[in-house]
């Protein structure tokens, strides 16, 4: 017959807070650990024109401030619930009228929501000025694709769903963009520009860009279009201004353009999508 031994009754009882308070930082750290929180970029781009790194910097601030913010808070709330825990029926001291803490919490949370609405407001001017510029590109949005024409040029580049079209635009230079619609409202997003902006019928929304790195980068329709509105994708292609003079000199035979404006109008009229038979320029 096996005869256990039951340990001292104060060395359970000096477990049991031990024990609790492991849960207490747990739950914290687990939520952390499956929120996907990537640091430092808080899941951000960093960007890759000069107005995406502003608003990467501005989602970086405003990302620490809360996670300073939230961890006082949490601090605050477990000194309450350790300090304060009910001892048999004591009640604790009781105050009012601290006048300095009342000053304090009242006076920071408003310098810190003018702080933050002072950098937002600095960055949401970078982003929609709109500074002179020789280059402008034309962007259409249409169920379910996009077509992207250069004023000045037989440049312009159309496709649907997965064909990927690709918005070609000079590094290190201002490119004006006039964005519209030629049905529905559509949603032009690009993840590495930090950047969205409806597409709207009858108006037309203008921004500029301007990239400071070359390179492809992905973008897509992020409003609810329609039937095929998931496929909805283009590409933004970034390349030296060399680079770009020669491929808008690839657009020079007007009657290739003018058999690609021919698939352009069938595209946007049949409502469904169709390839290209024919195109002009190189991607």
């Amino acid at each position: 017959m096996e005869i256990r031994t039951l340990p001292p009754q104060g060395a359970a009882t000096r477990k049991r807070p031990w024990r609790r308070l492991r849960r207490v930082v747990a739950l914290p750290l687990a939520a952390l650990a499956l929120s996907g929180c990537t640091v430092p970029s808080f899941g951000a781009s960093q960007g890759v024109t000069t107005s995406s790194r502003s608003v990467f910097h501005l989602w970086q601030g405003f990302s620490i401030a809360a996670a300073i913010i939230g961890v006082f808070v949490l601090l605050l709330i477990l000194w309450a619930v350790l300090a304060y825990r009910r001892k048999g029926d004591r009640i604790p001291k009781q105050s009012q009228y601290h006048i300095p803490l009342e000053l304090a919490y009242t006076v920071v949370p408003i310098l810190i929501v003018f702080g933050l609405f002072a950098a937002t407001l600095v960055v949401e001017n970078k982003e929609v000025a709109n500074p002179a510029t020789k280059v402008t590109i034309n962007v259409n949005a249409f169920q379910w694709g996009w077509k992207f024409s250069y004023p000045g040029s037989n440049a312009f580049v159309v496709g649907q769903t997965t064909q990927d079209p690709v918005m070609v635009m000079p590094v290190d230079t201002n490119v004006h963009i006039n964005l519209t619609s030629t049905d529905v409202i559509h949603g032009f997003y690009v993840k590495e520009f930090n950047f969205s902006r409806f597409a709207l019928p009858g108006v037309k929304n203008q921004f500029t860009f301007r990239a400071v790195n070359t390179g492809t980068f992905f973008g897509q329709c992020t409003q609810l279009c329609g039937l095929y509105h998931s496929l909805m994708y283009f590409k933004v292609k970034v390349v030296s201004v060399s680079d770009y003079q020669k491929w808008l000199a690839s657009f020079s035979d007007n009657t290739a353009a003018q058999n690609q404006q021919n698939v352009t109008n069938q595209q946007t009229s049949t409502g469904v999508p169709s390839k290209p038979t024919s195109s002009s320029g190189a991607n």
